[in-house]
């Protein structure tokens, strides 16, 4: 039998936890209000915990834990999914702290949370290592979203993998803000998990416009860490007003531009760590972007390759995992990322990825946000690439020629298209169906 795994660890005595509607909730009070959420929660294997505030997902996760349920985490809620979420998992139950609950699944609503009376010293709960934590559904972006259980005790190594990783035993206490939500991996991993795994203060707000970034950052104490993605970093940046010091800089879901990169670390006064990771392995490798383009894996990841592709195995990983992307190993734990293996083109006998031209499309000056696509079109050998590009001031025939500068004329758009925004989701990925509508509407 596995040992049993604290909620908590690396937090001293009367150490904060979190930082919840402008105060600060220390450990003794978090473990209050999970045993007493954990008291009135039904007896079902299933929850859908749709907490949109960070701390009470992160009480309604751990009060599943201590009660052993098992977290499902869609990326999104839409009656298709949540149909088939409660077909193949009949006892499922909603915890939410929102108006509204998705159609056809009973929903219990967070209970208001006591403020102000002391919490008591108490023991912090323990969960199996081998108990079922989480299972996290990929986001559609490739297709159908498919589901993938989590341990805790896999939990808990990712966690203190990353830990080492980025470099955060130097950084006791650090505040973590973050622009994704909870339910995503990345955002599960690198707010949730690391703070309750290395001594850290999660945020519980997912502050969205630049303006109240910068407030809720300015609010808190340092040492403190925004945890975003390239398409929010890219607009906050694209905004005049002075930003914050931080102290560290987390990226993932897409590669990050090396200039954006660089702009972000001299805007904020701070290194920026870029995670590379899928939903299938959790996270797999960092790089500081400014330095390198190349990948270090976690502690304890090791990376192998065959005709099929780069299998990842070790550390928090259970099993083996075949990586859904380009990869240029050097080495058993570094390599090179070269874009999504579903994302490669052929076009006239030239081969490129669309990760590789979405990086060009970005790049110009100008382009907030841009994408190529490839239709698909039953009959026709050669793909017709297309490309959609948020950018004002600029013309059709402007960015073509900019364009041109950058690629191979065989992978030049027709069309491109000016649009006012992309329809991207909570984690800035482009689900293949969004995808889709986009090209149905030109």
């Amino acid at each position: 039998m596995t040992a049993a795994l604290p909620l908590l660890q690396g937090h001293g005595t009367g150490a904060v936890f979190a930082w919840h509607a402008g105060r600060a909730v220390g450990v003794d009070e978090f473990c209050r209000d999970v045993r007493r959420l954990a008291a009135t929660l039904p007896e079902r294997r299933h929850v859908f915990n749709r907490c949109a505030d960070r701390y009470r997902f992160a009480v309604g996760f751990a009060a599943a834990l201590v009660r052993r349920q098992v977290s499902l985490l869609p990326p999104n809620e839409t009656p298709d999914l949540v149909g088939r979420l409660v077909a193949s998992y009949p006892d499922l139950y909603c915890l939410s702290d929102a108006p509204g609950a998705p159609a056809g699944l009973e929903t219990l609503a967070f209970p208001e949370i006591v403020v102000g009376a002391a919490a008591a010293p108490s023991e912090i709960p323990a969960v199996p290592a081998e108990q079922l934590a989480a299972i996290l559904f990929t986001s559609g972006s490739t297709g159908e979203q498919k589901p993938f259980p989590r341990t805790w005790g896999s939990m808990v190594r990712s966690a203190a993998e990353e830990i080492e990783a980025l470099g955060l035993r130097a950084l006791p206490g650090m505040a973590l803000v973050g622009t994704v939500p909870p339910q995503h991996s990345y955002g599960l991993e690198s707010t949730l998990l690391m703070a309750m795994r290395g001594g850290l203060a999660l945020h519980a707000g997912r502050p969205f416009f630049p303006a109240d970034i910068r407030a809720e950052l300015r609010a808190l104490p340092r040492p403190r860490c925004l945890v975003t993605t390239p398409v929010h970093l890219r607009v906050l940046l694209g905004e005049p007003d002075e930003l914050p010091r931080l102290d560290l800089l987390v990226c993932a879901t897409a590669p990050l531009a090396p200039q954006l990169a660089a702009s972000a670390e001299a805007r904020f006064v701070a290194p920026l760590q870029e995670i590379y990771g899928c939903t299938e392995a959790g996270q797999v490798a960092t790089r500081r972007t400014v330095e390198t383009n190349e990948w270090r894996a976690l502690p304890g990841v090791s990376l192998r390759g065959d005709s099929r592709g780069t299998w990842a195995s070790g550390g928090h990983i259970e099993g083996e995992v075949l990586l859904a992307d380009v990869i240029e190993l050097r080495g058993s734990d570094r390599f090179l990322l070269h874009g999504r293996t579903a994302d490669l083109v052929n076009v006239a006998g030239k081969r490129t990825s669309l990760a590789h031209l979405n990086y060009h499309l970005n790049s110009i000056e100008g382009v907030l946000d841009g994408v190529f696509i490839a239709p698909s079109e039953e009959g026709e050998a050669v793909a017709r690439l297309a490309a959609f590009a948020v950018a004002p001031g600029h013309t059709v025939e402007s960015l073509m020629s900019a364009l041109r500068q950058r690629i191979d004329p065989a992978f030049m758009p027709r069309p491109l298209c000016l649009v006012e925004s992309l329809p991207r989701n909570d984690v800035g990925k482009l689900p293949r169906q969004s995808l889709a509508r986009i090209v149905a509407g030109q």
